[in-house]
């Protein structure tokens, strides 16, 4: 008998699935039901475990979640690894934020071995956290008990042993950082984490082979540099940092060198670093004009086309191409270089000169009088320019072209004059190098001048102040001529926001000069959605991007496995731990029993095998796509079991938040799988876009527009979030809604309630236009449509086991919904093994709706009236119903686990045959026999008939109760559509049906309506 069902609930009825699932184990049950059955491979891209998830990490988890159900469905075996990234600058700079740290002197002062433990702490608390937010989104994974990650990390950096139950259910016992240093692995089970000895090791086995290759090295290069984490950035890292800033930008005249009152124009973003100006680059094949100015008498030079150059124009009206990117507000439009002048007292026009005739041309620079000016072989010293400096330096140059033959100087935005300074840019540096000139390096680590450079010794080079410094000089020394408010899209730090520069550093790279290799590896994936292009993105990326820098001066991450001679420089790879402890001749020891992570496995030194040197580790840790990319083989046991591994690589899917991830974990991954074996490591990709408000902007944390994903799921319902996520097409942003900081409320969780996230921020208001009508048109419809047969059942004693009604006996009504079902069950797994969520949604949509606004309404006497021994057709319509009611909840419990699960249980009717659960039922097949595609289509004409007749009676305000005395009405084929005669065919048989809905006498074909039309015309 079904239990009796009233209103939806759907937020307190997804608690009590929870309970359900739990108590009765039904997760663990799948497994056993489906092990050893053929495998389906699913790799996951790992959360960072450092702050609570929002709403936007839950579109990615819940594609992540429903596809594991469909395939599980489907019949196969899965591994169900949830990833938590650990190790990185995002961790570091939260962990700086809790101990009070200012600078990166603090760590060293207070050890790094403290810090370092502080963040893997971090960590393990906030996968906890995760992981029970994971749980809630209804995300089936071999999760770890978030109470023993907490136990962990409260015992990390003590010497007490403690004992966990793993998710396997085994006991180990331990140090707590013997034990976390092994989550994840294959005896355990549970979430994998990227700081584990596995991870770590198999990277060190990745750049082994890059090394034996010659692809390591140590190089001098102008990178982008965080003056508060004292770090570089790699080139995939700034791409994902990148925000509209606005900043004083100048012009300046360099004086020419045997020309009289006449000057070089040059323009920058960065003022100050024209302290460190060598060079000013032209394009040869650019026309320049000699402009002589008014106010007195002086020349300039610069690009012709510059002169009246509308500059960001198209910007000032549309934005920069994002819709936060919009001209910020204040900033007046910019001037041409025309308007300047004439503003200045006017101009003319003397000459014009191709670039070409300028090369050559020697210049003083505006800060020759800096001491790192007049440093020979520059600052620091170039052993082979040490007969140069920069004032030695200053001449107009060819600034050359790039990989695809355009010229790296072109007119436009400044005037086709580039100040050149190689110590402060990366193009910059290149151009230095090719032209032999002195790089002139002003900052030091922690972003600030160095000596030798006068008044801004000491100064932050992004200081406002720095800029002034640099104005009030130049105008002093006559070479300042303009400063405007410049908004660009500048590089920052991807996590504090930070403003970023431009340094020369020494750092490590992986030589990428073997590229093609992993272009041939891309092609033999396919890309989802097809419509962004991701194949082509991932080219455009490897062919573009630099060689990949590995190395971070920081602390908590990757232990790069070089060691270095000092004396010869000489380094090696070391590719295992193994391979360390025997050519370990020093520090092993000490080391042994800690993870490889500094402080501890910087005491490790071996020796040079051709000098007998001691060598030490390079302090440095590694860049963190590297921590992710290794992950198809580090949770795979490619170490340590090549068999195990071979079972389940590469995966079937991976799929993430795809904007960045070209160019970092899809990268990386397609980088070391190139290398490790030369394969693919996924099968499909599927990518999808951000999370956004209601208004297309970013939500963040810092202004309390970012929504936690509790405050969402307790007032909107997971199970509505998910349907959200699942229908959107990925190749679009998702715009999710809105919280409203100004209104606190107490939700009501599986636990109790609460009015503060755990980590103390009070819980809002969401409020979400889409989920609402999500709400409206497709969860309450069909909790309505099983409200209806539940309680009229339960009164008629249906009984789920009596003998089914033959189908060819059931009236044309029924045998159209079960074709409609078996049409939709054939759409479902079409489109879910394609990755297609979105029309999984829309055709399932489509059939709810047909199941209660045409299905249940046109048949509602059949289950009203009285009941009748043998009355075939009202058995038939409750048979009917309840089959496309249990099958559709088997059909989207994929998307919606929660409404499925309560509905299946309702109407499985204490069936002793059926599953316990709808997750552990077969995914429906298509019975052929039921299956009718002319019915289909002939009731799809009757349907649309009766929808535009309705239309027709909204238009004339004429409500469906006053009867009509007559319909004409003329076909037509649309294409892809069915043919005209079934329509006509269609529309005449089911004409009752038709006049009945829109409560007219008489339908009347016509073969068109030309006499019924008649046309106005008036000129405007």
């Amino acid at each position: 008998m079904f239990e009796k069902v009233g209103d939806a609930q759907f937020v307190r009825g997804e608690h009590e699935v929870l309970k359900f699932w739990n108590e009765n184990q039904i997760f663990r049950k799948l497994r056993e039901q489906n092990a050893e059955l053929p495998k389906w491979s699913f790799l996951d891209g790992p959360i960072t475990a450092n702050n609570p998830m929002g709403v936007h990490h839950a579109w990615g988890r819940t594609y992540k979640d429903a596809y594991q159900r469909f395939f599980a469905m489907k019949g196969h075996e899965l591994r169900y690894q949830n990833g938590f990234d650990c190790q990185g600058l995002w961790v570091e700079v939260e962990v700086e934020k809790e101990m009070g740290y200012k600078t990166k002197k603090d760590i060293f002062d207070q050890g790094i071995d403290a810090f370092v433990r502080a963040c893997k702490k971090r960590v393990l608390r906030f996968a906890a956290r995760q992981t029970e937010q994971s749980e809630r989104l209804g995300f089936w994974m071999d999760w770890d008990n978030p109470d023993e990650l907490r136990k962990l990390s409260e015992a990390i950096g003590t010497e007490a042993e403690v004992t966990i139950t793993t998710p396997s259910g085994k006991k180990a016992t331990g140090k707590a950082e013997e034990l976390v240093e092994k989550l994840g692995n294959p005896e355990w089970g549970g979430s994998y984490f990227t700081f584990s000895t596995e991870n770590n090791e198999t990277i060190w086995a990745f750049l082994k082979k890059c090394n034996d290759r010659g692809k390591i090295y140590r190089g001098y290069d102008v990178m982008p540099w965080s003056g508060r984490s004292e770090s570089a950035y790699s080139q995939m890292e700034v791409a994902d940092g990148r925000k509209l800033t606005t900043h004083r930008s100048c012009f300046v005249r360099f004086p020419l060198k045997d020309k009289e009152n006449e000057y070089l124009l040059a323009w920058t973003t960065t003022p100050w670093t024209l302290t460190s100006n060598v060079a000013a680059a032209i394009n040869p094949d650019l026309e320049y004009v000699k402009l002589r100015a008014k106010r007195d008498g002086a020349a300039y030079y610069f690009a012709k086309d510059n002169l009246d150059y509308p500059r960001l124009a198209k910007e000032f009206k549309e934005g920069f191409g994002r819709p936060e990117w919009k001209w910020p507000q204040g900033v007046p439009k910019l001037k041409t270089l025309g308007q300047i002048f004439k503003e200045q007292g006017g101009f003319e026009i003397e000459s014009t000169l191709l670039g070409a005739e300028m090369v050559g041309w020697e210049y003083r620079g505006p800060f020759d009088d800096l001491a790192a000016q007049s440093e020979m072989g520059g600052v620091p010293e170039q052993s082979n320019l040490a007969k140069l400096c920069g004032v030695a330096c200053h001449r107009v140059i060819d600034g050359g072209r790039d990989s695809k033959g355009s010229p790296h100087v072109v007119a436009g935005e400044g005037t086709g004059i580039v100040h050149v300074a190689p110590g402060c840019g990366d193009l910059d540096h290149q151009l230095g190098a090719a032209q032999g000139l002195v790089s002139i390096a002003p900052l030091g680590p922690n972003g600030r001048f160095l000596e030798g450079f006068g008044d801004f010794t000491g100064r932050e080079a992004v200081d406002p102040e720095t800029a002034t410094l640099v104005f009030e000089t130049l105008k002093e020394t006559g070479f300042l001529v303009a400063v405007e408010e410049y908004p660009h899209i500048y590089p920052h730090c991807w996590r504090t926001g930070e403003e970023l520069v431009f340094r020369l550093v020494d750092e490590w790279f992986i030589k990428m000069d073997w590229r093609d290799e992993i272009k041939d590896v891309a092609k033999k994936i396919s890309w989802l959605p097809s419509s962004i292009e991701g194949y082509e993105r991932e080219v455009e990326w490897l062919t573009n991007m630099r060689d990949w820098m590995i190395s971070k001066k920081r602390f908590w991450g990757l232990a790069l496995p070089i060691w270095f001679d000092e004396e010869t420089g000489d380094f090696e790879v070391m590719g295992s731990l193994a391979e360390l402890k025997e050519r370990a001749v020093e520090g092993w020891e000490e080391f042994e029993g800690h993870t490889p992570h500094k402080p501890w496995i910087d005491v490790v030194k071996i020796r040079n095998e051709k000098t007998g040197n001691l060598m030490s580790r390079i302090p440095d840790v590694g860049n963190p796509w590297l921590d992710a990319g290794i992950v198809p083989f580090s949770t795979l046991q490619y170490n340590t079991d090549k068999e195990q591994w071979k079972k389940w690589y590469p995966a079937d899917l991976v799929t993430e938040c795809f904007p960045g991830q070209f160019r970092n974990w899809f990268y990386a991954m397609l980088s070391m799988a190139t290398m490790m074996d030369n394969t693919p490591p996924f099968e499909t990709l599927l990518g999808h876009r951000l999370v956004m408000n209601e208004e297309g902007k970013a939500m963040h944390k810092s202004d309390g527009t970012a929504i936690w994903f509790e405050e969402a799921a307790e007032q909107l319902g997971v199970d509505t979030m998910r349907w959200l996520y699942m229908a959107q097409n990925p190749a679009a942003d998702l715009r999710f809604g809105m919280r409203i900081p100004e209104k606190p409320v107490t939700l009501q969780t599986p636990d109790g309630p609460v009015s503060e996230t755990s980590e103390g921020f009070p819980t809002c208001e969401v409020v979400s236009k889409p989920a609402d009508e999500i709400r409206r048109r497709i969860l309450i419809p069909l909790w309505n449509s099983y409200v209806f047969f539940v309680n009229y059942a339960r009164l008629d004693e249906f009984d789920v086991q009596a003998e089914q009604v033959k189908f060819a006996d059931r009236p044309e009504m029924d045998r159209w919904m079960l074709s409609r079902l078996q049409a939709l069950i054939q759409t479902c797994n079409r489109e879910f093994s394609a990755f297609n969520s979105p029309e999984v949604c829309r055709a399932s949509a489509e059939l709810i709706d047909d199941l209660s606004n045409w299905y249940i309404r046109r048949n509602r006497s059949r289950f009203w009236r009285s009941r009748a021994a043998g009355d075939q057709d009202k058995l038939s319509a409750y048979q009917t119903l309840h089959t496309v009611l249990i099958t559709v909840s088997k059909l989207t419990a994929p998307c919606i686990p929660f409404l499925t699960e309560r509905m299946y249980r309702n109407l499985i009717g204490g069936d002793p045959a059926a599953k316990e659960s709808v997750h552990l039922c077969e995914y429906p097949q298509v019975d052929e026999s039921m299956l009718d595609e002319g019915l289909n289509q002939r009731m799809a004409a009757a349907q649309t008939m009766v929808g535009l007749g309705h239309k027709l009676r909204d238009e004339g305000n004429l409500r469906v109760r006053q009867p009509l005395a007559e319909i004409r009405y003329a076909c037509r084929a649309q294409p892809g559509g069915p043919p005209e005669e079934l329509l006509k065919t269609a529309l005449s048989e089911l004409s009752g049906v038709i006049r009945e809905e829109l409560n007219v006498k008489t339908l009347t074909p016509q073969e068109n309506l030309d006499d019924l039309v008649s046309y106005a015309y008036s000129r405007t």
